[in-house]
């Protein structure tokens, strides 16, 4: 449950719509018509509670907007949870210092890499069940899915789409995309690791299916809406209770495939360096798209965060720049008026197709010099400037967070 509290110098601006305005965190941080159009659409619609909540890095999705807060009472838009469901962040602070990392990185990025499956690599290879146990898996990653199997079980008996998706050969993997792995320096020159990945595959299913589901439903009670991609699950339904089973279950997997991903990280840059060290300092793992049952002004609602992090007072985020740009370590003021969320990241300001055929490798190599990564053309679309300002999207929620840590990557993995 969150704790509401009044932030004392809100600054945000407010959209209206046909029916409960928007309130958006974007001053200094423009964003395109057609997202406001989506946020329009969703405030549109009779069970959003109070209003919808727009963060700084707030840009165009599929049916709805990414960087947006949508609280709703007696329905869910599975959409505007996505298909990455559980898509979140993971960092660790490490005892080591910068002086104890090697003058040359490439070493420890490549153990990283070796460690850690990524891209569309399929180093894991799905094992075979027998008497309850996956032969054929790495021992981390056969324990680590043995904690979430018999609900998943569960949910391939009611959803055969789900019979056939790749579950335990993407758990301990990074993925393709936006998601990477960074070792990250802050302010005292402390070694941090950092990760950002989520469901993977098996979430990609459940969120298509209930998708698909939930636009089936409404041409079925042919309720007419402004955008078919917000098709809705109605509370009391049985597809309403089996898709909240669902992706329960993959914010589930989400949140332990970063685990995974993290003590791998760690065993990696210990061989790698041939030391050891502490990783217990400060940890922090939180997802970006997921739904979560809250309470708000009065109500007990669904918060959908698509593309924003939870901000309760005191509870502790990652709000990650590009590459190449710096990332925060965030404390939760608890900020009401957005649902106690800020963003999280920076958003993008072009589309991967328009970053790839304008921005240069030489633009690329300029941005991201001093940082260990990959520099071929293949990563042009993650390019920084593909990317709005970090430091205009943190003062546009200065009232949401406050920074505890700045960090400054120095080797980055990329999917």
């Amino acid at each position: 449950m969150s704790e509401n509290r009044q932030p004392i110098n809100p600054h945000y601006e407010v959209m209206e719509s046909t029916n409960v305005p928007i309130k958006s965190w974007t001053c200094g941080v423009p964003f395109e018509d057609q997202a406001k159009e989506q946020l329009k659409n969703v405030a549109s619609l009779p069970f959003i509670h109070k209003w919808v909540a727009a963060m700084p890095d707030v840009h165009l999705g599929k049916g709805a907007t990414i960087g947006s807060v949508v609280p709703t009472i007696g329905a869910v838009i599975p959409a505007a949870v996505g298909v990455d469901i559980g898509c979140g962040m993971m960092a660790v602070r490490t005892s080591l210092t910068a002086s104890q990392l090697p003058d040359n990185l490439l070493a420890m990025r490549s153990a990283i890499e070796v460690a850690v499956p990524h891209g569309r690599s399929k180093r894991f290879r799905r094992g075979t069940r027998d008497k309850g146990s996956w032969q054929n898996l790495p021992e981390d990653v056969m324990q680590a899915w043995q904690s979430i199997a018999s609900e998943f079980d569960v949910l391939k008996e009611k959803h055969r789409v789900l019979k056939n998706t790749n579950n335990v050969n993407h758990l301990g993997t990074l993925g393709t995309g936006n998601h990477f792995i960074e070792i990250c320096l802050d302010e005292q020159d402390s070694v941090w690791f950092m990760l950002h990945s989520g469901s993977r595959g098996v979430g990609n299913k459940i969120g298509t299916h209930f998708i698909e589901l939930a636009k089936k439903d409404m041409e079925r009670w042919m309720i007419h809406l402004p955008d078919k991609d917000l098709a809705y699950l109605p509370e009391g339904t049985d597809h309403f209770n089996e898709y909240v089973e669902a992706v329960e279950w993959a914010q589930s997997f989400a949140r332990i495939n970063r685990e995974v991903m993290m003590n791998r990280v760690i065993q990696a840059v210990k061989s790698s360096l041939k030391l050891d060290f502490s990783t217990q300092l400060e940890a922090v793992n939180c997802h970006h798209n997921y739904i979560s049952r809250e309470h708000h002004y009065g109500k007990n609602v669904i918060v959908t965060r698509k593309g924003a992090v939870r901000a309760r007072e005191g509870e502790m985020g990652i709000i990650p720049g590009s590459m190449g740009a710096r990332s925060f370590i965030v404390r939760g003021l608890g900020n009401a008026e957005s649902f106690c969320s800020c963003s999280h990241g920076a958003g993008r300001v072009m589309s991967r197709t328009k970053a790839k055929k304008i921005v240069s490798i030489d633009e690329h190599l300029k941005a991201t010099q001093g940082v260990e990564c990959r520099r071929d053309k293949d990563v042009l679309d993650e390019t920084p400037a593909a990317y709005k300002p970090i430091e205009k999207v943190m003062a546009a929620q200065s009232d949401l967070v406050e920074i505890v840590y700045t960090l400054k990557q120095v080797v980055c993995v990329k999917g």
